[in-house]
């Protein structure tokens, strides 16, 4: 198979991988800033309309292994396609919705949809760009998602001030149509495995990480501590049914191939540590600035926004960076700087200025957007080409779960501690992203793993049915 995509095939097959990123990504936030308004237009209670949220996250939980492992199987091309083509008709379906059950049933289909494009993305961009140009391809990849999360509420508030909240889904239709037509024509062939899915590994995949997800989440309710405990016990029992059952599989759905590769796992876990390092501080910043600080929500917008924007800029410049040089020793380096601004969040007090703020914010971002792309290339790059499913759906899962820890974390911490919250949380996540760059830095102890990842030697499996 040829070493890429020829230009300008290339530039149209990531247009099209980028695009369906940026509506399943927007998707996941976005619906957050109408859920008030959703809720008096069904006329349900805000906590039942919650389930316009959780029907598309539990959707993405518990689908993202098994379509990857159907990327592998049956080609990235067509899961992506199918996935694409999925949220597009149930982005119609959730515009038309009268009710909110109608509504949380398409947010299924929408979330399934989601996953089938999460689960493959990064797997694409391993054939779309060539070997020496993947950083590059990384780097735009965490450009998109950067962009995405970061305008998500800001093209929400825009859409609901000129429109009904339906067309926060309707206007995925008509970029789904997009995505589709160039993607059919542009995205590569993959090699296919046959490989087929247990529906044993299916079931234990949802009830781990469904459970797990929807127990961590529980603990941010009131009331619900309880019922989020037993869910996470019973996910933890299901876990290790599922290990020991995909341990014995030769292509498993949990990578456990992957993971027995310690570059691969320690770059798993870095990725878990630094995500909850993040999101520990996204939902504090908001707390401290409408709260301690008395800013309106759209001031605290605007000072939200150095840190992506950042981030944003800094991603594609690192990609290429990880393509010349050892891509650990970078996303060391970027955890190191993301670890010492959250630190330096701690000396905020009720008197900062908005310049004390800002630059802070900027050198998390610098740091995370240093962090991520690299540990992204180290992801996929060290899996063998025909396991890139697997590497892409794991680096996916990990993402999620690091943001379900640090939300558990600072729930943890409102309701033990009271006052002083942005020193605290803003010091465990310090803790964490120096912690996380301890163990990008043990990956250069590993055997080739502090050359780009093209040059390890990657062990390779014979890939059979199940």
């Amino acid at each position: 198979m040829t070493d890429g995509l020829p230009n300008p095939q290339r530039a149209f097959a990531y247009i099209a991988i980028a695009i369906a990123m940026t509506m399943s990504v927007l998707d996941t936030s976005i619906v957050n800033v109408a859920l008030p308004t959703i809720s008096n237009d069904l006329a349900v209670s805000p906590a039942s309309a919650i389930w316009v949220v959780n029907a598309y996250q539990l959707a993405i939980t518990v689908s993202l292994l098994p379509l990857a492992v159907l990327g592998d199987s049956l080609g990235y091309k067509r899961v992506y396609c199918y996935g694409l083509a999925l949220f597009t008709l149930a982005s119609f379906a959730c515009a038309n919705a009268h009710t909110l059950l109608v509504l949380a049933v398409a947010r299924v289909f929408q979330g399934f949809g989601a996953a089938g494009i999460m689960s493959v993305n990064i797997a694409l961009v391993r054939f779309v760009f060539p070997k020496a140009r993947l950083g590059v391809g990384v780097g735009y990849s965490s450009l998109v998602v950067a962009v995405s999360a970061a305008a998500g509420p800001s093209i929400a508030s825009a859409i609901l001030a000129v429109a009904h909240w339906q067309w926060l889904f309707l206007v995925n239709v008509p970029l789904g149509v997009l995505a589709l037509s160039i993607g059919a024509r542009t995205l590569p062939a993959t090699p296919t495995s046959g490989a087929r899915l247990s529906g044993l590994s299916v079931l234990l995949n949802a009830l781990t990480f469904g459970l797990l997800i929807s127990g961590l989440a529980a603990f941010n309710q009131a009331g619900a501590t309880q019922r989020g405990a037993v869910m996470v016990a019973i996910a933890l029992v299901a876990g290790v049914l599922f290990v020991r059952r995909e341990s014995r599989l030769a292509t498993p759905m949990l990578p456990i191939d992957l993971l027995r590769m310690p570059v691969f796992s320690l770059s798993m876990a870095t990725s878990i540590f630094s995500f909850a390092a993040q999101t520990m501080a996204y939902i504090m910043l908001p707390f401290y600035f409408e709260q301690t600080l008395k800013l309106s929500e759209t001031q605290t917008g605007i000072l939200l926004t150095p840190w992506p924007l950042v981030t944003a800029l800094i991603a594609p410049v690192a990609g290429r960076l990880s393509d010349r040089w050892a891509p650990g020793r970078i996303s060391s380096v970027g955890l190191v700087v993301f670890g010492c601004g959250l630190a330096m969040l701690c000396q905020l007090g009720e008197t900062a200025t908005r310049f004390d703020i800002v630059w802070r914010l900027a050198v998390c971002g610098l740091g995370f957007g240093i962090f991520q792309s690299p540990n992204n290339r180290v992801i996929i790059g060290s899996a063998p080409r025909h396991r890139s499913g697997g590497a892409s759906g794991l680096q996916s899962m990990g993402r999620l779960l690091g943001q379900s820890s640090g939300a558990v974390a600072v729930s943890i911490v409102f309701g033990l501690v009271h006052g002083r919250h942005l020193t605290l949380i803003a010091g465990i996540a310090a803790a964490l992203a120096l912690i996380a760059a301890g163990v990008s830095s043990v990956r250069r102890m590993t055997e080739h793993s502090d050359a780009p990842p093209e040059q390890q030697a990657t062990p390779t499996r014979p890939v059979s049915e199940r």
